[in-house]
C-alpha cells in the first residue's frame, strides 16, 4: 500500500512517516503529494503568528481543546521552530506547552524547523499542511516562530489570520508599526490579565480605524450625525478585524474567540473570499517552483567553471550582477 492509500485510510503511523518524507523533499513525498493534491482544499487553515512571549502556544492548545470538546473537530497542529544558524538544530519545544492534547485520537501534532527560511514558515510547510488536509482533519493550526514584523507569509497559507499581542511587551507605537498587524484577521490581546490591557487594545482599535473607518460624519441642517459604513454602504463587503481578549493560560475567552473564527469564516464563504484566497495562494506556490525549476535547470545548463568565472568578474567589479545575469541567461531559456 503507497502512503497516499494508507494515509486516506486513515493510518497514523504512515501520515508521520509521509511528513517526515516531505520535510526531506523526498521523491516517495513528491510522488503522494501528486496522489494526495485531488483530496485537498476542505480543511480550514488557520494561522497563529505575533512576537515571542505572547502566548501563541498556549493560545493554540486551548484553541484545539475548543475544537475538540466543543465542536467535535479533527485538528493538526503545525508548530515552526527556528533553526539554530550555528548548529541546524531546533528545539521543537511547542509540544511542551500542548501536553492537554496528548493521546486524542483526533489531534496531531507536528513540530518543523524553519531550516534558514525567513518569514516565520518552513519550506516545506505548505505541503505539510496539504498532507494534514488530505487526510480529513477539519482545522489545521499554523504556528508561526514569532519572528516579529516581517512575518507575513502565514497570510498567503492561511484561510484565518490570529495575530497575538500581549500587555506589557512594547510601546503603543510598536503595535501599531505597519507588517505584521496588516496581515491580521483577528486580533487576540492574550495574557489580558496583565496591567496594561486597556493601553495594548485602545493602541490596536487606533490602528484599525485608521486602517478601516468604521463610521463617517455626514452634515444635516448644521448637525454632525455619524453613520457605521455598513449601514451607509451596504454595498460594501469590507471585513475589519476582530480585537479578541483571551488569558490562554487559564481558557477565558476561547469561545468567543472560536465564536469570532466562526463569523470571519462565514463571512470568507459569503464573499468569495475564501475561494480569492485558495486561488493566490496556489498561484504563490506555482510561482515558487517555477523559479525553483528555473533555478535548477540553470545550475544544470550552466558550467560551474562559466558561473565562478563570472563571479570573480563581479568581485572584481569587471561585472555589475545585472550584466552577468544577462551573459549567463543569453540564449539560455527561449
Amino acid at each position: 500500500m503507497t502512503y497516499s492509500q494508507a494515509i486516506l485510510t486513515g493510518d497514523r503511523l504512515a501520515l508521520s512517516r509521509l511528513l517526515t518524507q516531505v520535510e526531506n523533499d523526498s521523491p516517495e513525498s513528491r510522488a503522494a503529494l501528486i496522489e494526495l493534491f485531488p483530496h485537498t482544499g476542505r480543511a480550514h487553515l488557520i494561522g497563529v503568528t505575533g512576537s515571542p512571549g505572547t502566548g501563541k502556544s498556549s493560545l493554540v492548545n486551548q484553541l484545539a481543546l475548543h475544537y475538540r470538546k466543543s465542536e467535535n473537530k479533527r485538528v493538526a497542529v503545525v508548530a515552526i521552530d527556528p533553526s539554530s544558524p550555528f548548529t541546524g538544530g531546533a528545539v521543537l519545544g511547542d509540544r511542551v506547552r500542548m501536553r492537554d492534547l496528548a493521546g486524542d485520537p483526533g489531534v496531531f501534532i507536528r513540530s518543523m524547523a524553519t531550516r534558514g527560511s525567513l518569514g516565520g514558515l518552513a519550506q516545506s510547510t505548505s505541503n505539510v499542511v496539504r498532507v494534514f488536509d488530505a487526510a480529513g482533519f477539519d482545522v489545521i493550526i499554523i504556528e508561526t516562530v514569532g519572528a516579529g514584523q516581517s512575518e507575513v507569509d502565514i497570510a498567503r497559507l492561511a484561510h484565518t489570520t490570529l495575530v497575538v499581542e500581549a500587555p506589557g511587551l512594547g510601546d503603543d507605537i510598536q503595535a501599531i508599526k505597519a507588517g505584521i498587524l496588516e496581515i491580521a484577521d483577528i486580533l487576540v490581546v492574550n495574557k489580558a490579565d496583565r496591567p496594561g490591557v486597556e493601553m495594548t487594545e485602545k493602541a490596536l482599535k487606533s490602528m484599525l480605524e485608521l486602517a478601516h473607518p468604521v463610521q463617517r460624519v455626514f452634515q444635516h441642517h448644521g448637525v454632525s450625525i455619524s453613520v457605521p459604513v455598513h449601514e451607509a454602504e451596504p454595498q460594501a463587503h469590507v471585513w475589519i478585524p476582530i480585537i479578541q481578549r483571551t488569558v490562554a493560560t487559564e481558557g477565558k475567552g476561547i469561545d468567543e474567540l472560536a465564536a469570532s473564527i466562526a463569523r470571519h469564516v462565514a463571512y470568507l464563504t459569503q464573499s468569495g473570499d475564501w475561494a480569492a484566497r485558495d486561488r493566490t495562494r496556489l498561484e504563490v506556490e506555482l510561482d515558487v517552483l517555477i523559479r525553483e525549476e528555473l533555478a535548477n535547470r540553470f545550475r544544470r545548463d550552466v558550467p560551474q567553471s562559466q558561473y565562478e568565472s563570472m563571479l570573480e568578474k563581479i568581485v572584481q567589479r569587471e561585472l555589475s550582477p545585472g550584466e552577468a545575469v544577462r551573459l549567463l541567461m543569453n540564449g539560455r531559456f527561449k
